[in-house]
């Protein structure tokens, strides 16, 4: 049979099959001897020993189209992060490192302002006009009062979506909403192994509906990018790219050198400040790490 990794712990796989639910398994030996490790995220082909108590073997894994490091899956389309417009009042830095982090893994992101009904109209302008030209599909939702949520619906549809934002931005009431039942569900694995309090750290996928998984990652408050090249900072940041034909020297990372064309569109409005001052401070933190 063939089925998605939902949960990997203490030498436990557990495979999403598609009608069928989900099946304990352990990988065979041949995979160590190989030095491949099952991850999260895998297709993989299962030989089915006991029906009854869901248990097998897992004999094969597919090919992955991608392996990511933070979190650590495989096979992810897109990565979709969640901040509130307002209480809390977003930490624009902390999303811009996000974002870096996604675009370095080649991963295509959603960025989510959640809470609109708590702030004006000229709150949800601003944060449009400094994200609408980065080349992210953004959107504005209150899924407290259910708006926004067919949008959502329709960009997770078919894909497995990384979902990640920090404690309090309506995570919870998104997930309550793709998947009343999940919580049930990471009960229903925890009691099996016994091992409830020491799986919420691991990565997991979530089934939501026909080939359509979310993984949900704890609440992040910090996010340090420490395998970053300060150099190579300034290819993370998708709107420069217009502009860098204009400096004059092609190694130019628009902070300190003459004739810059991204410093020129940021005088002109044609870049937005607020990344722009993002960009610098990741930048010197970078070049800071290098020192050591």
């Amino acid at each position: 049979m063939q089925g998605k990794i939902i949960k990997g712990i203490a030498g436990f796989y557990y495979i999403h099959i598609d009608e069928m639910g989900i099946y304990e398994c352990k990988a065979k030996g041949i995979f160590r001897n190989q030095n491949i490790k099952p991850m999260v995220g895998d297709d993989v082909l299962a030989d089915i020993l006991d029906e009854t108590e869901k248990k097998g073997n897992i004999v094969k894994i597919l090919p992955r189209i991608n392996q990511l490091v933070r979190p650590m899956v495989a096979n992810v389309n897109q990565g979709m992060v969640i901040f509130a417009v307002d209480k809390p009042a977003p930490n624009l830095n902390l999303l811009d490192r996000f974002l870096v982090t996604m675009k370095q893994q080649d991963l295509d992101t959603i960025i989510c302002f959640n809470k609109t009904d708590v702030v004006e109209q000229e709150d949800i302008d601003r944060l449009k006009a400094i994200y609408s030209g980065c080349g992210y599909h953004v959107l504005f939702t209150s899924l407290e009062f259910n708006e926004g949520l067919e949008d959502i619906d329709a960009l997770l549809k078919n894909k497995t979506t990384v979902l990640a934002g920090p404690s309090g931005v309506g995570k919870s009431t998104l997930m309550n909403y793709l998947k009343p039942s999940a919580n049930m569900e990471i009960g229903e694995i925890s009691q099996k192994i016994h091992r409830g309090r020491h799986t919420t750290r691991h990565s997991e996928l979530i089934y939501i509906r026909d080939k359509t998984y979310v993984i949900d990652t704890p609440g992040f408050t910090s996010l340090h990018l420490n395998d970053i090249d300060k150099d190579e900072l300034k290819n993370y940041f998708g709107e420069f790219e217009e502009y860098c034909p204009y400096c004059r020297f092609s190694s130019c990372v628009h902070i300190n050198e003459p004739d810059c064309g991204v410093k020129r569109a940021l005088e002109e409005g044609d870049i937005s400040a607020v990344r722009y001052e993002n960009y610098v401070n990741i930048y010197n933190e970078l070049k800071e790490q290098r020192r050591f």
